[in-house]
């Protein structure tokens, strides 16, 4: 049976997606990052990233969620393009994007927008404006094909869900307004049931959701650096 170590934000909502739309059976294992479960030793010994999701599927031990995509794809052999070096490098370049642009600078606009102290009209400037710009690319993508990689859903249209699923948390609440492309893309797939059900796992267990002081430590532990 598979464990997957999730938390409910973007890229373990990924996996959750991929693992329902294809009925596999796994054990979900609730990872409270801002209790800090991610620095326990028994999760490090999985994810030495201290990062969710993570995931253990027999002797496999796979943690980063483009990774993990990338996996049970394989193994099922569901929601790949066609079997062509083209298509192959199509799915190879938007998937790349998504990780390499869309996740950490979009997390990094959250961060600088939502939490970091002042000053930091620079730095939020600086990842709005990139975050914006990846955002852009694949609403430009999808205004040319129904889904990332033209006709047929795959792995690509299930890493971008994980993200638009934060779309207004992360550009601002006029963010669908100027990405009608993705906002489309987003609403099909919540009607699958597999989203449906991939969303419900937030409420599996009871995550803490306050930025306290507690938590700012864990989650920012890099200010302990200026405090000193």
């Amino acid at each position: 049976m598979i464990k997957f170590y999730y938390h409910p934000s973007p890229n373990p909502a990924k996996v959750a997606l991929f693992l329902e739309e294809c009925g596999l059976p796994y054990d979900l294992v609730p990872v409270d990052t801002r209790r800090g479960d991610q620095h326990l030793p028994e999760f490090l010994a999985i994810n030495p990233n201290a990062k969710t999701p993570a995931l253990v599927d027999g002797d496999v031990v796979i943690f980063d969620s483009t990774a993990i995509l990338f996996y049970l794809a394989e193994k099922t052999g569901r929601f790949l393009p066609a079997n062509t070096p083209e298509a192959r490098a199509q799915m190879l370049s938007w998937m790349m994007l998504v990780a390499t642009g869309i996740g950490p600078y979009s997390g990094q606009a959250v961060h600088f927008k939502h939490f970091a102290p002042e000053p930091k009209v620079y730095a939020l400037n600086r990842y709005d404006f990139e975050a914006w710009r990846h955002w852009d690319l694949i609403d430009a993508q999808l205004a040319k094909h129904r889904y990332m990689l033209g006709d047929s859903y795959t792995l690509v249209d299930i890493a971008v869900w994980g993200w638009a699923r934060a779309v207004p948390f992360i550009l601002g609440a006029e963010a669908w307004q100027k990405l009608p492309n993705v906002k489309r893309l987003f609403d099909e797939i919540n009607l699958r049931p597999a989203a449906q059900r991939a969303d419900a796992l937030k409420t599996s267990h009871a995550f803490k959701t306050e930025m306290d002081e507690a938590a700012r430590k864990i989650i920012f532990p890099q200010n302990a650096r200026l405090e000193s």
